[in-house]
């Protein structure tokens, strides 16, 4: 964690800073899909949005779904370890409580933005300083409350091998970590989706991705640092039949505490630290869905499109904030039928967002690497490197994150991530020659509505 954190902070970095370059030249809310248009050539121009566009928006359902079921499984385990842990035969946990946590958390993202902007604002605001507040308050309140600390030789030179996945190779371990750190670091696209509600739409938009970017790759890697040295039993974190179930995080906290004052109810509090900052990011990730959604459907590429694309009277897309919080909780259903399906589920949320990322990175460095035109915010000379740079970081961790992450390989640890992504490609190109190359045209511009 403490180096895979840094390595995927970099070239993440690299992947903003090309999609700042072209946010400049293109700040519209259609974002990703309405620059694969511009910058493909005008005869796949369509095609392009299509195939972008697509994997844009199923990606950021596929990260409200993760978000907000995973702070479902957190307020789980809250409930658990304030009724006495998994030891103290108290509250028993169940997927279908999960389910209606999550179903309930969307409804209230839901409700919340269809408000008006100003108060999106507002809360976004609110958002940006309790994370950052109530991160340095944790990575520095664990480790000194928690009565033994792990030696800096720990935190910077052990490596768990005892994983328990029949995987030994450090290396092989090294990079399927990262897929930990380059989930976190996604959802920066939603500056872009937001640049048609924001002023100086050419200069903040940019600053919004690489500003995400940066702050969360300085605070990200102190918190986890922070963790790192509260952590003494590596065995009984990852013990399902630990206090917390099996939910490492927690049973940090709740242990820490614990060790100290008797009680872990200081820890449980910390937890909630963590589930309101999980709850301001599932509801800006809907924000970012409803507006892509309004976006595509407002230049025909959803079906009902005519639904999708209305706004009110704050000017909100009200119909799409709805729909992205159905879709998002149809997908997970999925975790009542298998727990194996969901989690191919939302890789998407992963691999399919960064494959939307660097296609319009890949169209800028190769069909328009002379012909592009840059906005304020620009790389100069250095605009091709960085984005090869970003296209190939983006190909590397496909092929990462589609290697098996357990042996031996059975249907039950077989990694279902090219399953779910190739299928998402394959029903997306087979929708465009049946059907969408006939009338999708592309982006229609502010001008032309």
């Amino acid at each position: 964690m403490v180096y895979g954190w840094f390595i995927a902070g970099l070239f993440t970095m690299f992947v903003g800073l090309s999609m700042a370059e072209i946010c400049s030249s293109y700040p519209t809310s259609g974002g990703l899909y309405y620059w694969s248009a511009k910058l493909a050539c005008p005869d796949w121009a369509p095609f392009a949005s299509w195939l972008t566009g697509w994997f844009n928006i199923v990606g950021q359902w596929a990260v409200t779904t993760s978000v907000d079921f995973s702070l479902a499984q957190l307020i789980q385990v809250i409930i658990l370890l304030s009724t006495g842990g998994k030891n103290g035969g108290g509250y028993e946990d169940s997927k279908y409580v999960v389910i209606c946590f999550h179903g309930t958390i969307l409804l209230i993202h839901a409700v919340l933005n269809c408000l008006p902007i100003s108060w999106l604002s507002l809360f976004g605001q609110l958002s940006a300083a309790w994370n950052v507040i109530g991160v340095f308050v944790l990575m520095i309140l664990i480790p000194m409350v928690a009565t033994e600390k792990a030696s800096a030789k720990f935190v910077f030179t052990h490596f768990n091998k005892d994983s328990g996945e029949g995987i030994h190779s450090k290396l092989y371990i090294l990079v399927l970590g990262l897929l930990m750190s380059q989930y976190t670091l996604t959802g920066y696209d939603a500056s872009a989706h937001m640049t048609e509600e924001t002023k100086s739409a050419d200069k903040n938009g940019p600053k919004g991705i690489i500003s995400a970017i940066g702050i969360s790759i300085v605070v990200g890697w102190g918190y986890l640092l922070g963790m790192t040295f509260a952590v003494t039993n590596i065995p009984q974190l990852l013990s399902h039949d630990n206090d917390s179930g099996g939910y490492a995080i927690a049973e940090v906290f709740y242990q820490s505490f614990k060790s100290r004052y008797g009680n872990g109810v200081g820890g449980i509090i910390c937890l909630g630290v963590i589930a309101l900052a999980i709850f301001f990011c599932g509801m800006s990730s809907v924000t970012s869905n409803s507006r892509m959604a309004y976006a595509f459907s407002r230049d025909g590429a959803m079906p009902f499109s005519s639904l999708w694309h209305q706004v009110n009277k704050q000017e909100v897309p009200i119909n799409a904030v709805w729909l992205s919080v159905f879709i998002s909780f149809c997908m997970a259903l999925t975790s009542l039928g298998s727990l194996v399906a969901f989690q191919a589920m939302v890789s998407i949320a992963t691999i399919g967002l960064y494959i939307a990322y660097a296609l319009p990175i890949f169209f800028r460095v190769t069909l328009v690497h002379k012909s592009f035109v840059p906005g304020p915010f620009n790389l100069g000379r250095y605009g091709i490197l960085v984005g090869w740079i970003a296209v190939l970081w983006v190909a590397t961790i496909t092929i990462l994150f589609s290697l098996p992450v357990a042996y031996p390989i059975t249907k039950d640890t077989l990694n279902y991530t090219p399953v779910a992504v190739g299928g998402l490609l394959i029903l997306t190109v087979s929708s465009w020659f049946l059907s969408a190359r006939h009338w999708f045209k592309g982006p229609i511009t502010n001008i032309d509505i």
